[in-house]
């Protein structure tokens, strides 16, 4: 079995000890597959968030070995697009990844500046970068905020009005590879943080989080959205200068949250790996603007996708991407 997958599955484990179990009972609102197309990635796992460009073309991907790739649907293929690093030899192959990933980069959280074009990238390793619409070599922006290095950037949005960039450092003192330990300990390092391109700041939003992990801005309001895995819950920061530090409970979820992402209704999905091992493979989970459980998609027998870490709904479709399996699935669904 793959290293990756074994800590996927430990940490699935101790999530069903830490998570607050919800009733999510299904209903019928639930929404039904109509049918689903496979992306595969060769030589490479793990496209753990997806984004489109301005022009709606994509999705592009971060994958293990350090790679964001673009894929190209009238090609039907992915290509390469940007890399965190230029010490690339020996970063592709076979092997498995996560012995060489701090050296290779790990890009997690993507997220386009629609107006510029830019492509923001939280890397676990090597921090927040930023990388043009051509792609090529990313370039850095901060690596510690308040003297203290990230350790675990995973993470990123941006706002397309103000331009100011959004992202979480998962922990402090645990890095990617060590990810089960994060909620094994029961750490609780980690942090919410804010970037201007104005001036090129960094801002601590929100510390003592317990695997901060994704994050998405509310519609027409002055708050964000961080999921905190260990606890298995959505929290709503206030982005007001005057409430530094204030947030309150937005939604429990019935297991370990990952991404969480906006559509164009201002609802949200969020990606959660069950802690029911009755249905131990992953399920999607959409929020309403005040954060109660509107549907549900579940994984069933894992013959079309089995653990998600982002659902990304475009056009109607929802796009899934996963921390650990080779390949992104576009799901066509319907009430």
């Amino acid at each position: 079995m793959d290293f990756k997958l074994v800590l996927f599955l430990l940490l699935a484990t101790l999530l069903s000890v830490h998570v607050q179990t919800v009733n999510c009972r299904p209903t019928p609102q639930d929404y039904q597959i109509k049918g689903s197309q496979t992306l595969p990635i060769v030589r490479a796992t793990g496209p753990e968030s997806l984004a489109f460009d301005r022009y709606g073309e994509g999705p592009y991907t971060g994958v293990s070995d350090g790679r964001i790739l673009k894929w190209l649907a009238n090609e039907s293929r992915w290509i390469d697009f940007a890399t965190t690093t230029p010490y690339r030899n020996g970063c592709e192959g076979p092997q498995d990844h996560v012995y060489t990933e701090s050296r290779c980069g790990r890009p997690l959280g993507l997220s386009f500046n629609q107006k510029t074009g830019d492509l923001y990238i939280a890397d676990a390793y090597f921090g927040l970068l930023v990388v043009g619409p051509q792609g090529g070599l990313a370039r850095s922006l901060a690596t510690e905020a308040q003297g203290v290095p990230f350790r675990f950037l995973n993470d990123v949005v941006v706002d397309q009005e103000t331009g100011m960039v959004y992202f979480t450092d998962s922990s402090t003192r645990f890095q990617r590879r060590d990810f089960a330990y994060v909620t094994l300990t029961r750490d609780n390092t980690g942090r919410l943080l804010k970037y201007d391109p104005t001036n090129n700041q960094v801002t601590v939003l929100l510390k003592n989080l317990m695997f901060p992990n994704g994050v998405a801005l509310i519609k027409n309001s002055n708050f964000i959205l961080v999921t905190e895995t260990t606890n298995g819950r959505v929290l709503k920061v206030s982005l007001d200068p005057s409430k530094v530090g204030k947030f309150e409970v937005f939604a429990n979820l019935p297991g370990g949250p990952d991404n969480i992402k906006r559509n164009q209704r201002g609802e949200f999905w969020v990606a959660v790996n069950s802690n029911n091992w009755e249905s131990r493979y992953g399920l999607l989970v959409k929020l309403s603007q005040n954060g109660n459980i509107l549907k549900t998609i579940k994984a069933g027998d894992g013959e079309t996708w089995r653990y998600s870490s982002d659902a990304y709904e475009k056009n109607g479709d929802l796009w899934i991407g996963s921390v650990v399996e080779p390949r992104v699935v576009k799901l066509e669904v319907s009430n």
